[in-house]
């Protein structure tokens, strides 16, 4: 009974962290328990048995037919509970209590809390952000830029800063800050850029000479917008940095089912006759999505525009000189 719970959990974690859908023989070499010395009836029975199992405790399993083989993994979106999404108040609850935890050195679990407080996610009506322990990249730099921020947007107070782009010029900007957000490593700012007159969104990392407006200190600057939301600011990495242009990404048929999840609700997906699916989404940092493209896989391709295909093309030949 021990094997057959460990051949068990072996496979779920294998169907569930898998990028792509597995046969039954891949299943049955990957070293998940199965016995070598069965004839293939056998394993099949067998491997049918552990699948309901997985089912009735709860795992979707998907089953993908190409060329009369099957191949199998776990449907995470159906299997796996959705982010639980806090209204402001227990945000900011949340935060407050376990910022006195997180600030305290003394706590066992500091850098466990700090890691968890900075995957909350949004933070446009929360409390002060926990500790300068925020990221795993740059913590020195934006931990303590992070709370200063989260600080003005409670208190509605203007900010200043200077800010280098993705082709390296910098400005600076004076923005009254909306809220911050965290996405993959990095603290977001979005709020309304006093010269452009609109919301934008900075990268923390990318700021310099951060400054609070020091007058009139208990004095707000602005008023949020009621209806803002700073979810909905949240975009992918090559979203950021300047104005935008429309993209086009092609997932082949064999990679078709990775596009809903990559394009996380960002622009629009086209199943097209041949089984690929044709992502069209705007994109503010084109050198950028050309090393996302790279990043995901050969079978993922950059359509459109030409200066994507050109960034894609300058990116690949700068790998290829490094690695001689």
């Amino acid at each position: 009974m021990a094997d057959a719970t460990e051949r068990l959990v072996n496979l779920a974690l294998y169907l569930a962290s898998t990028p792509a859908p597995v046969t039954a023989l891949e299943c049955r070499t990957a070293g998940l328990g199965y016995p070598e010395r069965q004839d293939d009836a056998a394993f099949l029975r067998m491997f049918e048995r552990d699948k309901d199992a997985l089912r009735a405790a709860g795992l979707v399993i998907e089953v993908v037919t190409n060329e009369e083989t099957e191949a199998y993994r776990v449907d995470a979106a159906a299997t796996f509970a959705r982010p639980v999404e806090l209204e402001p108040g227990d945000l900011a609850a949340l935060r407050a209590v376990a910022s006195a935890f997180a600030d305290d050195p003394g706590f066992p679990f500091r850098d466990d809390l700090a890691l968890a407080l900075g995957k909350l996610g949004s933070a446009g009506h929360a409390g002060p952000l926990a500790t300068s322990e925020l990221s795993a990249t740059e913590p020195d730099v934006q931990g303590p830029l992070a709370r200063t921020i989260a600080e003005a947007v409670q208190t509605h107070k203007s900010l200043t800063f200077g800010y280098t782009n993705a082709r390296g010029e910098e400005k600076s900007h004076a923005v009254d800050p909306y809220g911050v957000f965290f996405r993959e490593g990095v603290w977001y700012l979005t709020g309304r850029d006093r010269d452009a007159d609109a919301v934008r969104t900075y990268a923390i990392t990318r700021m310099s000479d951060l400054e609070v407006n020091a007058s009139r200190p208990h004095t707000p600057d602005f008023e949020r917008p009621t209806d803002f939301d700073v979810r909905a600011q949240e975009r992918l990495p090559f979203q950021y940095g300047g104005p935008a242009v429309t993209a086009q990404v092609r997932f082949e048929p064999d990679v078709a089912w990775r596009a809903e999840r990559l394009a996380r609700e960002q622009g629009t997906l086209e199943t097209l006759g041949d089984g690929s699916v044709l992502w069209t989404v705007e994109a503010a940092n084109l050198a950028a999505l050309a090393s996302w493209i790279v990043g995901e896989g050969p079978a993922i391709h950059a359509v459109g525009p030409p200066e994507l295909i050109d960034a894609l093309v300058s990116g690949l030949k700068r790998v290829a000189t490094a690695h001689g």
